[in-house]
């Protein structure tokens, strides 16, 4: 074990955290008004007494992002977690399927799935999780019939209060930091880094947003609002539901 150094993270971070930001940019450019309008219940909006094509359109948008922001976030974070770990126990980046990150420690092999936050998956996503952690400790064990294979599923923030599964373990928030990095008090002091050029890149995504929402507004208005600026359920909802 090599005790981690901040500088090392602030550096990774400092070079690495665009890429975050550019996707959450690439992500809006791709959208398209026919695309998100396809994706939401047209009835909540009419149940919640929505009036304006801007409600709509912010509304539309604004989950789009939220849902697309935590995933590409989620990835960043994983990288960072292996690079944090590779500078600490050797570890790296799994070939094997299911596996984020393999490292060795106290004689043992960890394979590891990591996931942003504690409630990622349903009962059968948990589930084939386990099938990939007995397939993954199966093929290692081919190699190295004493390899000792432990399993966990990492989450970068949250809390889990049972840390034991019985066929692995669920690191989450401060205790997942602390494992891949052996340092407790690493999940607080990564947030300093994080926030590298946080302002100047919001602000080239907030352009890109307004634009965004200025255009799928007009575009909204043009095509499911009557001439007096009523909007037209009925169109709407033949868009999002009509079988042809």
């Amino acid at each position: 074990m090599i005790p981690l150094s901040l500088s090392d993270v602030s550096t990774y971070v400092e070079e690495n955290i665009g890429t975050f930001h550019r996707k959450r940019i690439a992500s809006l450019d791709g959208l398209s008004l026919s695309k998100v309008l396809k994706r939401k219940n047209p009835y909540l909006f009419k149940a919640k007494y929505v009036l304006t094509a801007e409600q709509i359109v912010k509304g539309l948008v604004d989950a789009h992002i939220s849902s697309n922001e935590e995933t590409v976030f989620g990835h960043w974070l994983e990288g960072l977690a292996i690079f944090i770990n590779g500078k600490v126990y050797g570890g790296w980046k799994s070939g094997i399927e299911g596996i984020d990150l393999e490292f060795d420690k106290e004689g043992q092999r960890f394979i590891v799935n990591i996931k942003s936050g504690p409630n990622w998956g349903n009962a059968s996503q948990i589930k084939k999780m386990q099938s990939e952690f007995k397939t993954a400790a199966k093929t290692l064990r081919t190699s190295n019939s004493g390899l000792r294979v432990v399993a966990v599923n990492g989450c970068c923030y949250g809390k889990e209060r049972y840390a034991d599964k019985g066929d692995y373990f669920k690191y989450c928030g401060q205790r997942f930091w602390e494992f891949i990095s052996g340092n407790p008090e690493l999940y607080t002091e990564i947030i300093e880094p994080l926030g590298h050029k946080a302002k100047e890149k919001n602000d080239d995504f907030l352009q890109s947003y307004s634009q965004r929402i200025n255009r799928f507004t007009l575009q909204f208005m043009q095509e499911y609002c009557n001439p007096d600026g009523v909007i037209d359920w009925k169109k709407l909802v033949e868009f999002n539901s009509s079988r042809e």
